[in-house]
C-alpha cells in the first residue's frame, strides 16, 4: 500500500503567531484586519486542484469570527481540529486554563459543524516537559489524536527523545495518539522539515529526504503550514533580526512550493492518513507512559 502523508493547516491570523506577541497586544485584536479567510480559500482552491485534504486547526477566536470559513472547510471535507481558543502556549495557560480553552474552542467547533474536535495541535508545540499534565486533559476533553510535540532541540520547544513517528501516549484516562511533524532523521539527529519557516526556508529536497525516509518505515509525515503563509501582502511589523526573518521569509513562494509536493505527494488529513495504515498497524505502535516521555 502507497503512503498517504498528511497535510495540515494552523488556522490563524497574522498578528496572532507567537513573534508578534511583543508588540501586537491580544487587546488590539479586534481591531486588526482579519485577512486569514481569503488564503485559507487559497489554499482550498489549491487543495481541491490537487484533490489534497488536510486537518485545519482553528482557533476558536478565528471560528467565532469567522463562522462560514469553519463551514466552508468542513463540507469541502476537510477535517476540523482545535488549535486552542486564542493561540496561548500551554505552560501560560496552566492546567486549569488549558481544560477551560479546550472546552470553549469545542463548543465554538462543534456548534459550527455539529462535532466536538478529535484532534488538537497546541500553540507552537507547547506540549513538553512542563505539560504533561496535558495529555490527561485532551484525553478528557474527547481528543483521540494530537499532533503538538515537536521531536527536536529547539529553544522555544521540543521533547528531543521522542519519536519521530506516531505513537501512542498513555495517560491516567487512557491513550492519546500522537502524530509528530515530519522530520528527517540523519546522523543521529532529528532535523525539522515538516512546514512552516522550514517549507519556506529549506530546498524542497529536504522535505522529500523526509518524506522518503517515511515511505521506507511505512508511515505517513506530517506537512503543516499557516493561512498567513500564503499571504505576501499581510501588514509588516518591525520584529527585527531572526524573529522578522522567519516570519517573512519567502513568503511569496510559498504557494508554488506547496503546488509541487501536492503534485507529487498523496495527501489526506490526520486522522485519514492513519487510519489508511489499518487497525492491525495502530496496534503495532510503540506507546509510552506521557510522565516518562515529557516528565
Amino acid at each position: 500500500m502507497s503512503v498517504a502523508h498528511a497535510l495540515s493547516v494552523d488556522v490563524e491570523d497574522w498578528f496572532q503567531v507567537l513573534n508578534m506577541a511583543h508588540l501586537i497586544d491580544r487587546a488590539q485584536w479586534q481591531q486588526l484586519e482579519l485577512r486569514c479567510m481569503d488564503s485559507t480559500k487559497r489554499l482550498l482552491d489549491l487543495f481541491a486542484r490537487r484533490d489534497a485534504k488536510a486537518t485545519f486547526f482553528f482557533l476558536g477566536w478565528i471560528a467565532e469570527r469567522l463562522p462560514d470559513l469553519v463551514r466552508e472547510v468542513h463540507a469541502a471535507g476537510h477535517e476540523i481540529g482545535s488549535h486552542g481558543y486564542d493561540h496561548r502556549v500551554l505552560p501560560d495557560l496552566g492546567r486549569e486554563g488549558f481544560r477551560d480553552d479546550l472546552e470553549r474552542t469545542a463548543a465554538v467547533l462543534e456548534g459550527l459543524v455539529g462535532e466536538r474536535p478529535r484532534a488538537f495541535r497546541a500553540c507552537t508545540w507547547s506540549i513538553g516537559a512542563r505539560t504533561p499534565w496535558a495529555i490527561d486533559e485532551l484525553l478528557a476533553a474527547g481528543i483521540e489524536l494530537d499532533s503538538s510535540i515537536q521531536p527536536v532541540r529547539h529553544p522555544d520547544y521540543g521533547v528531543p527523545g521522542a519519536p519521530t513517528t506516531p505513537y501512542l501516549l498513555r495517560g491516567e484516562r487512557g491513550e492519546l495518539l500522537e502524530f509528530p511533524p515530519l522530520t528527517w532523521d540523519v546522523f543521529g539527529r532529528h532535523l525539522p522539515v515538516g512546514g512552516g519557516g522550514y517549507l519556506r526556508l529549506l530546498p524542497l529536497w529536504f522535505l522529500r529526504r523526509g518524506f522518503a525516509q517515511k515511505e521506507r518505515l511505512g508511515v505517513p509525515g506530517c506537512l503543516y503550514l499557516h493561512p498567513w503563509e500564503v499571504d505576501p501582502e499581510q501588514p509588516r511589523q518591525q520584529l527585527g533580526g531572526l524573529r522578522g526573518f522567519r516570519h517573512y521569509v519567502n513568503l511569496r513562494r510559498t504557494e508554488a512550493k506547496l503546488d509541487r509536493l501536492l503534485r507529487d505527494y498523496r495527501f489526506v488529513g490526520l486522522g485519514a492518513a492513519l487510519a489508511e495504515r489499518g487497525a492491525s498497524w495502530r496496534a503495532r505502535l510503540p506507546a509510552f507512559l506521557a510522565s516518562e516521555l515529557l516528565g
